[in-house]
């Protein structure tokens, strides 16, 4: 079955267990986001997806800075579908954000990040050591860190270019150690298509950065957090950490703003109170 035919046969599966027309129009626009996701992570077809896949694909939503209610929905729908393909063992035991925490970021502290990359030093593999100072201090997606080519970087100027499947591109300077570190990847392995690849030359997925870090309990998405937060934290302006990241839409960088005003407001409140206090 195609991937067309697929959502043709969704829907009709809808219209006959009784489902309305808007609710048949927004299924179709949600399966065939997903399908368009799929496509660009692998072309992995709809009636093939896997709970890893669904896991990602909830990442990648709360990357996006979609809403803790929204993203329900989305589960909704794609718990419907599961049915349909009778799969629902996709839906289960995904990580989700509760609402309540929707305001929250979960990110490194600076030991935290200090031991990260103590740690994937010591196992000395260039090209995981690589991966890690790119999120780490670049903040790109996981799918823009394997879409790259090693003509997307500029060593002697320092900066690597993130392009989209829509054509648009930025720029971001690279660190000294991130540049380091790639560059000395890229040599030791001959690197000169595909950026970051397996030992079988092929290049690397999503979930196959997933597993690489899961070994130093640490998901992608976390590291790209905590880029944004430490960039915030320094007094860097929305607007640039905003054009960093790739942030569409300038309130999902606000975000990491507001993280930050609060542990400021708990500071300035113990301080304010007790600034007076003398060690007895």
């Amino acid at each position: 079955m195609t991937k067309s035919n697929t959502i043709d046969e969704f829907l009709k599966w809808l219209e006959k267990n009784g489902k309305s027309d808007n609710t048949i129009f927004t299924y179709r626009r949600e399966i065939l986001k997903l399908q368009e996701w799929l496509s660009s992570n692998g072309d992995i077809l709809l009636k093939e997806i896997k709970q890893n896949d669904i896991q990602t694909y909830i990442y990648e939503l709360e990357n996006q800075g979609k809403s803790s209610v929204t993203i329900d929905k989305i589960l909704g729908v794609l718990r419907t579908f599961s049915k349909f393909i009778k799969k629902p063992e996709i839906l289960f035991d995904l990580e989700v954000k509760p609402l309540e925490k929707k305001d929250e970021i979960d990110v490194l502290t600076e030991v935290e990040c200090a031991t990260l990359l103590s740690s994937i030093k010591k196992d000395n593999n260039k090209r995981n050591i690589a991966i890690v100072y790119m999120l780490l201090h670049t903040g790109v997606r996981v799918s823009e860190l394997c879409a790259l080519n090693l003509s997307d970087v500029d060593f002697d100027k320092k900066i690597v270019t993130i392009r989209s499947s829509t054509g648009s591109s930025r720029s971001i300077p690279l660190s000294d150690e991130a540049n380091y570190y790639l560059n000395s990847y890229c040599k030791s392995n001959n690197i000169k298509d595909a950026l970051f690849t397996s030992r079988r030359n092929e290049r690397l997925t999503e979930r196959s950065i997933q597993y690489i870090l899961k070994k130093y309990n640490v998901h992608p998405h976390k590291l790209r957090h905590t880029f944004c937060h430490q960039l915030i934290d320094k007094g860097i302006s929305l607007e640039v950490v905003s054009k960093l990241a790739g942030h569409k839409d300038i309130n999902v960088t606000k975000r990491y703003s507001k993280s930050r005003i609060k542990e400021l407001e708990l500071e300035e409140a113990i301080h304010k109170t007790f600034y007076n206090d003398t060690l007895g």
